[in-house]
């Protein structure tokens, strides 16, 4: 099968498979060689919102189409890249051109759907956090990354500077001594989140194509809000507070203290319902030992309960007057290391005084290419999709695990119950309803890969 022929079998089973799915690394494309200043054909999917700066950081290479379902929220990237090909629908897309890789900037529910297809036509993948929209889907993208053997990276960015790296190299030289305590928090949700089922129904904007916009998404008609940013507060759409921050600000703890996948994560939270993420919760994530790395309580606080701000004891850090508006603290047995910037770039160690003299440890990973810290994460990929460096630091392998322990905070929050976690099993040893929330159903039409 020519590798034309294989994008169109998909795009026939993508519109005839609906609930029925099944999982096709069937690609058998043979992917370029690159020579020295040759450059990626890229499609953007979600070309307005964050797609334009994902396509901003990729513009060195050749943005040859742009796929956004809101017209008027795509203005400014079609008029950006006028040669660009336009598209509605990412299936379509996919189908006709001749791309070597894929950027992927939609809201969460069409992470995966996007991907799958994308990584089945051997194009190499770059998806925003979270990587996924439920645990299930995080396992079967890091599975099939293997599998189809593309070039992966997610877009937490703080992964690609040099000051989270030396934070990780820190850590693992034993900065702080043997850490098993974490604290992670943050000021979101600043969107609305916490509120009764609404069954108001608005008419749909002329520029907002709403049946491709819910994508694998049960059905609803539109109401204002939804799009284009507080779906973040939608279960259908989103994963809330955590999915939206936790990839971000847990990510330099995840990765210094190689945490992989917990054995139990508890909720509690200020009142959910099935619609909607709750206005404030904290989760309790419990880490197994890692060798000689002791086990990890990791707790996670966002918004607000009670109507108080959801933080950390401000005594963890002596001599710190107060915690910004998201980070990450660190309490090992000779310290701890506090982060206030969303992408764990800038850290601080206490006491003080003992760390005054404080030198960097020797360096143990990679760089990424440039001195623009911003621009780095996408860098790396693009220098990875040539065969031209390393594996990106975010990709699949590392980026799948995280945001599959990521979100079983959300199942913990949805069933009101502790989750104890089979990682090998992919399911709560204690709770049968969290099936419902591990994984989900697909519209007709879209995810097919994905059961």
């Amino acid at each position: 099968m020519t590798h034309h022929n294989n994008r169109r079998e998909f795009i026939k089973l993508s519109a005839a498979a609906g609930g029925s799915l099944l999982f096709l690394p069937s690609c058998e494309s043979v992917r370029r060689t690159f020579k020295a200043n040759e450059k990626l054909n890229i499609g953007i999917v979600g070309a307005g919102g964050k797609g334009r700066r994902d396509a901003k950081g990729v513009a060195s290479e050749n943005i040859v189409a742009l796929c956004d379902v809101d017209d008027r929220r795509a203005d400014s990237s079609y008029k950006k890249y006028p040669d660009a090909r336009r598209y509605k629908d990412y299936r379509v897309m996919l189908e006709k051109e001749k791309l070597d890789a894929v950027v992927i900037s939609t809201p969460d529910h069409a992470h995966a759907p996007v991907a799958v297809m994308a990584m089945d036509l051997g194009l190499h993948i770059y998806c925003q956090k979270p990587l996924t929209h439920t645990v299930q889907e995080a396992r079967l993208l890091t599975e099939m990354a293997r599998k189809t053997g593309v070039t992966t990276s997610m877009g937490n960015q703080g992964t690609g500077t040099d000051g989270f790296r030396a934070g990780v190299e820190a850590v693992r030289a034993g900065a702080i001594g043997k850490v098993r305590e974490v604290h992670v928090w943050t000021n979101r949700p600043i969107w609305p989140q916490g509120m009764a089922p609404n069954p108001k129904v608005d008419p749909i904007p002329k520029n907002l194509h709403w049946d491709l916009w819910l994508n694998s998404a049960p059905f609803r008609p539109y109401r204002k809000g939804y799009a284009p940013f507080a779906w973040r507060g939608y279960w259908d759409f989103g994963t809330g507070a955590l999915g939206d921050m936790a990839c971000h600000l847990m990510n330099l703890p995840y990765m210094a203290l190689q945490l992989g996948m917990p054995t139990s994560v508890e909720a509690e939270h200020s009142g959910c319902n099935n619609d909607s993420a709750p206005k404030g919760s904290k989760i309790v994530y419990e880490f197994p030992a890692r060798g000689d790395l002791p086990p990890v309580k990791l707790t996670w606080y966002d918004g607000k309960m009670n109507g108080k701000a959801n933080k950390p004891p401000i005594d963890l850090v002596p001599g710190k007057k107060s915690l910004g508006r998201g980070g990450s603290i660190m309490v090992g047995e000779k310290g701890t290391i506090l982060s206030v910037d969303d992408y764990g770039q800038f850290q601080e160690y206490f006491p003080k005084g003992q760390f005054a003299d404080f030198k960097p440890a020797e360096v143990s990973l990679q760089r990424g290419p440039g001195t623009d810290q911003e621009q780095k994460i996408y860098m790396e990929w693009i220098a990875a999709c040539k065969g031209l460096g390393p594996a990106p630091l975010a990709n699949f392998d590392y980026a799948g695990p995280l945001t599959e322990a990521v979100l079983l905070g959300n199942v913990s929050i949805r069933t009101g119950e502790k989750i104890n976690w089979n990682s090998d099993k992919l399911e709560a040893l204690n709770c049968a309803k969290a099936e419902n929330y591990i994984k989900k159903s697909y519209r007709e039409g879209f995810g097919v890969g994905l059961g």
